[in-house]
């Protein structure tokens, strides 16, 4: 038995593609939600609407510091782990959130072999938590999958090269699989009004620009400037913050959309502003221009010929960035075929399951 640690939006999309290839290979899967992302809009609607298997067990961690967060989900994942009847054969996580590190970390002291799915990732910067999560777990996996060769050249550099496997990316998969379907359920007009304005998507949750008043204001002064219309689905945690600060009037403030809800508003926009990383790549395979609100980002590969712009949180170069218009004879395919699922399951029952 696998058992699957998630807690945030992009794992559930994950999970989404990488349990239901499992399940076509007949792997056994237990899944445990850590309750990082608790909202329901952040959360549960994602399990709805993508048909991922429902989990064992919510830890219902919430929100904290990093320390304590990561800490509070160690203990739970360990006294679940634990109570199991059957020791689980291997632990799954992906990406590079708390949920990662806390399943990593109580994997290894209970002699559990450890799954990577997106290793090798690196921005570089370690004042950035995630950072230090990617560079842990990875050295603690037994199986690392790679988006793509930057990734697997990464880890040679840092000496992990035994049971290192260029896939492609799950979430490409998640865009191919579910792409049709956002087109077919969603009606753009009830997410976005008027239906047939053009506009941006732009979305904020790193503390780095949370948490920093200047570096947000910032943001929001260029937001300002940009002559467009800006959609702003907003994270939970952001939204008291901004309760007192004078928003741009060309930015239009919505609830956290469902999965389908943003691969559809992605499809219809012109540019994506962001510090996420997932969206990054989603606005990449949907052949739309990313300024990103970092200063690095670890999707290094999606920098070139300007599809991807680091602008960081400074006014003066988001509006520079806003300016640049990518030539669309020069987007090329990154990060697999779109079945990075499929390899991802073949290859554990291989190792596991010989």
């Amino acid at each position: 038995m696998i058992v699957s640690v998630v807690g945030a939006r992009p794992q559930f999309i994950k999970a989404a593609v990488v349990s239901k290839a499992l399940a076509q290979q007949g792997i056994a899967e237990t899944i445990i939600h850590t309750g990082q992302h608790y909202d329901d809009k952040m959360s549960q609607i994602f399990w709805d609407e993508l048909e991922i298997p429902a989990y064992s067990i919510n830890l219902g961690i919430g929100s904290e510091n990093h320390s304590l967060q990561t800490a509070r989900m160690m203990e739970k994942i360990d006294e679940f782990l634990c109570s199991l009847q059957q020791k689980p054969k291997v632990v799954l996580v992906y990406g590079d959130t708390n949920s990662t590190l806390a399943a990593s970390l109580v994997a290894a002291k209970l002699n559990l072999p450890i799954i990577h799915v997106e290793a090798g990732l690196r921005s570089f910067n370690r004042e950035m938590p995630e950072e230090i999560n990617r560079i842990v777990t990875d050295h603690l996996s037994s199986l690392l999958f790679c988006s793509s060769m930057e990734s697997v050249e990464q880890l040679a550099k840092e000496g992990i090269t035994s049971a290192v496997y260029n896939v492609g990316d799950v979430m490409m998969d998640a865009v191919r699989l579910f792409s049709a379907k956002a087109k077919e359920k969603i009606n753009l007009k009830e997410v976005i009004d008027p239906e047939g304005e053009a506009y941006n998507i732009i979305t904020i949750h790193r503390p780095s620009n949370t948490d920093n008043q200047n570096n947000l204001s910032q943001i929001l002064d260029a937001i300002g400037t940009i002559n467009a219309t800006f959609i702003w689905p907003l994270h939970p945690r952001l939204a008291k913050r901004i309760k007192s600060m004078e928003l741009p009037s060309n930015l239009l403030l919505k609830e956290p959309f469902s999965y389908l809800q943003m691969l559809s508003l992605i499809q219809h926009c012109d540019k994506v502003y962001t510090d996420s990383g997932g969206l990054q790549k989603e606005a990449y395979w949907m052949k739309k221009q990313c300024i990103t609100l970092r200063e690095e980002t670890e999707w290094v590969e999606t920098l070139h010929d300007n599809w991807n712009i680091l602008a960081g949180s400074d006014k003066d170069k988001i509006i520079r960035a806003s300016k640049v218009q990518a030539a669309i004879n020069t987007w090329t395919p990154l990060y697999g075929d779109g079945f990075a699922g499929d390899k991802i399951a073949q290859i554990i029952l291989q190792v596991y399951y010989p």
